[in-house]
């Protein structure tokens, strides 16, 4: 609960050059991005693009019905939207928004405090999965490995001045946001993990 009470989160690579944070402090809609088969989908839908229902049961091993239930959940609070120029009748396609979203900061409600931690509880999971997953099997990435970065780095900030240092990273990513549909030949989905964190000395273990 500590991380979350001292600082905001970012979720998705996927950022709108000219959209404005989305601060998540609704108990519903972070009840609704917390639950684990959602993430899953959200996830799918910002990696790969618009899908179905059924495209989506079949990907997770789902239930079409349940599948449907938790995507019209999602586009409920504005994380996922009909995609209509693909759909046709009763053949919906889905695709994620698009959008900055941020945890809570310091949330003095136990309830939206436990579903903001388990929000990062997943993202964290997530990032630290498909990292390990390429650091196992690098050289399978050709020349996206060659090209892929890893950097260790420290400096001196303050609290405001490590938070300002964040909202530049942010509008950094901004510049190079594109959705699946609107890459170039040759992409492929890069993840970009980033930590900026007061550097821990011994005795704050204890």
């Amino acid at each position: 609960m500590k991380s979350i009470e001292k600082k905001s989160l970012h979720i998705y690579l996927l950022i709108m050059p000219e959209s404005r944070p989305r601060m998540l402090s609704d108990i519903d809609a972070l009840k609704a991005l917390a639950h684990p088969l959602r993430q899953q989908l959200v996830t799918w839908l910002q990696r790969h693009g618009p899908a179905t229902s059924a495209d989506l049961a079949a990907e997770f091993g789902e239930d079409r019905g349940a599948t449907s239930y938790h995507l019209r959940q999602l586009a409920r609070f504005g994380f996922i939207e009909e995609d209509t120029d693909r759909s046709s009748g009763r053949r919906k396609y889905w695709r994620a928004i698009p959008q900055d979203v941020r945890l809570p900061r310091r949330p003095t409600e136990p309830e939206v405090a436990l579903a903001a931690e388990e929000i990062h509880r997943q993202w964290m999971e997530r990032a630290d999965r498909d990292l390990t997953a390429y650091l196992s099997n690098r050289e399978a990435f050709g020349e996206f490995a060659a090209s892929a970065m890893h950097s260790f780095g420290s400096t001196m900030l303050t609290a405001e001045e490590l938070a300002e240092f964040g909202e530049e990273y942010i509008a950094f990513l901004k510049r190079w946001d594109r959705e699946p549909g609107q890459a170039p030949p040759g992409s492929r989905h890069i993840s970009v993990v980033f930590h900026a964190f007061p550097t821990p000395d011994s005795g704050d273990a204890s």
